[in-house]
């Protein structure tokens, strides 16, 4: 079983990773090969013909479905993260929060087999029996993603701690190249993933569309497995005694005086250390700044619904008797996103910085812009698709391009920003903000969706996407401002952005 902190175990002082490190970066090259194989494929699947397995349903309601998903992926981290902080530890969190993953993969899978197309039936009723057996999947679709969305987001702010556990002191010049690797499995198991599972989809159906992602996941779930002899676990709520972020707020909240600063109240109840105290505080800052980060993310994780849905009016390339639509064009994310990163940090950052001080804040800021440009693009491919253009898919790399360098510019400098400004106590606390603003970014699409549409596929409209642009440019313009005033808490040698 896996081995606790508190059981002495000699820490090793090689300067190898541990062995255990290769169990979790395999399981998630797996684990995300599982989610975005089948996120991938759920534009198609959900507006699809209802003759040939899909839903048949409008653009906007495929949107809805795919951006409230996201959104509850990254709003249950804080009920993984507290059951793994609280109750099982990571160790178990993980394991046993990944069968429910698998389940909700399997319930996917098992809808295109209990509710399959209908070629024959009495005349006049086939359209009405195909009705139902769609009214069935889409039943199964909403199951299997509540599990799938309980099961990546419980497990999502384990996995990367829990590989930051298996290091000791000894080990700790291991971590930059751990990580390094550990984001290198995200994106080569989501890339491979993109190129293969839509194919299987036109090929093979969607129950193996969704039924290979499933496997994938029990592998994961039993490559972590296999690793248990060697783990080093951290016991479940002994870490620390501190008290939380909302407790030290409510009681300042409830001392609050007029005239006397916010934090003081605390101070003044006796409750809560000085320290306590000043790390609550230092969370509001880093949330001023995270509040401006929604749109950017509403924008991003388009590339899984809009974006597709937008291919779909475009010619597809053809490789021999491999097809490359929209599905497959998500793959560029992950590779450009692991060639762009040592290029920015390695390259652009030092080469920028001899100009001017490259800080955290500032690159996210550029970022947003950036992000904004990518939207100008698609809907500028959106209005030629209007006018009656018949346009290759291919031109969807160039806003691929675009988003991916605001993607490195803005998500890997967020978790950057988020760790480096919480206070120790306060670590896990602002990463879990920052998950929220997916969850808030999300959600902002689903509004607008919603309460924006009029005729069903406004979501993938010229308009639609240069209202995000400007929605995101207005923003960025707030965020500089914002940015200007921050004061960075552990780093005031960088001074403001």
């Amino acid at each position: 079983m896996a081995t606790s902190d508190l059981e002495g175990k000699a820490a090793p002082t090689s300067d190898r990773f541990p062995a255990q490190v290769k169990y979790i970066v395999g399981m998630e090259a797996c684990e995300r090969y599982s989610f975005y194989g089948m996120k991938g494929i759920l534009a198609g699947y959900i507006t699809g013909e209802v003759m040939k397995g899909g839903l048949g349903q409008t653009q906007d309601q495929a949107t809805r479905w795919i951006h409230l998903f996201i959104m509850v992926n990254y709003f249950t981290p804080l009920l993984g993260a507290w059951v793994s902080d609280k109750l099982w530890g990571r160790y178990r969190t993980i394991l046993w929060i990944s069968l429910l993953y698998c389940l909700g993969h399997g319930v996917l899978a098992m809808a295109d087999l209990l509710y399959p197309v209908v070629r024959e039936a009495a005349p006049g009723t086939l359209e009405a029996a195909n009705r139902a057996a769609a009214d069935g999947r889409t039943w199964f679709l909403g199951i299997g993603l509540a599990l799938i969305a309980f099961g990546a987001g419980g497990i999502k702010p384990c996995v990367s701690a829990f590989m930051g556990d298996q290091f000791t002191n000894a080990r700790s010049s291991l971590y930059e190249k751990a990580y390094a690797a550990f984001y290198f499995s995200i994106n080569f198991g989501s890339f491979f993933s993109f190129i293969t599972i839509p194919w299987v989809a036109r090929t093979h159906g969607y129950a193996w569309a969704f039924g290979i992602p499933g496997i994938l996941m029990g592998v994961a779930t039993l490559i972590f497995y296999l690793g248990r002899g060697g783990y080093r676990c951290v016991p479940p709520a002994r870490e620390t005694r501190s008290a939380g972020f909302l407790a030290v707020t409510f009681e300042a909240f409830r001392n609050r005086r007029p005239g006397v600063p916010f934090w003081d109240g605390a101070r003044a109840s006796g409750r809560y250390s000085a320290e306590e105290v000043s790390a609550a505080a230092s969370v509001a800052p880093v949330l001023s700044v995270f509040a401006l980060i929604p749109p950017f993310w509403a924008m991003f994780d388009q590339h899984s619904s809009t974006w597709i849905l937008q291919a779909k009016s475009m010619v597809p390339l053809r490789l021999g008797t491999y097809e490359v639509g929209g599905e497959e064009m998500q793959s560029l994310n992950p590779l450009l996103v692991m060639g762009l990163v040592p290029l920015v940090t390695v390259v652009l950052y030092p080469l920028f910085g001899r100009l001017v001080k490259v800080t955290p804040l500032r690159r996210i800021g550029v970022g947003m812009f950036v992000a904004g440009l990518s939207y100008v693009v698609v809907a500028w491919i959106q209005q030629r698709i209007a006018s009656g253009e018949k346009l290759s898919v291919l031109w969807q790399a160039v806003p691929y391009v675009i988003l991916t360098t605001a993607e490195v510019l803005v998500s890997t400098t967020g978790l950057e920003f988020a760790y480096t400004q919480a206070a120790r106590s306060m670590k896990s606390t602002i990463m879990s903000f920052w998950l929220l603003t997916v969850a808030a970014g999300n959600f902002l699409v689903v509004l607008i969706t919603k309460y924006g549409s009029k005729t069903g596929s406004d979501a993938v409209t010229p308009g639609r996407f240069m209202t995000y642009a400007l929605m995101t440019f207005a923003v960025a313009a707030v965020f500089v401002f914002v940015a200007r005033a921050y004061r960075y808490r552990q780093q005031p040698q960088e001074g403001a952005a």
